[in-house]
């Protein structure tokens, strides 16, 4: 018997203002954050935010609101994982 999961995506926006203030809704996850990188998981793959002195000042899984403060340098999509794993992957488990 296949299971169907019924996910909601969020709608998935980023507004950077002065590359100083950044607000990404549509957040899922957030992997790991520093001052100089935030990793975090949205519907549209894996955002990476880099800069200096990067603060999160607001964090709402429920709602996916992530605002961020510092110097932003950049602003990187991975790609979405594949949502099978691959033969090595099962070997290692």
């Amino acid at each position: 018997m296949i299971e169907e999961k019924n996910t909601i995506s969020m709608p998935h926006n980023l507004i950077l203002e002065d590359r100083h203030s950044l607000s990404v809704s549509g957040v899922n996850d957030v992997d790991s954050f520093d001052e100089q990188t935030i990793v975090a998981y949205t519907d549209k793959g894996e955002l990476t935010v880099r800069g200096s002195s990067l603060h999160i000042n607001r964090l709402s899984v429920e709602t996916g609101e992530l605002t961020v403060e510092g110097d932003i340098v950049s602003l990187t999509y991975a790609d979405e994982q594949p949502k099978s794993a691959g033969f090595f992957s099962k070997v290692f488990r």
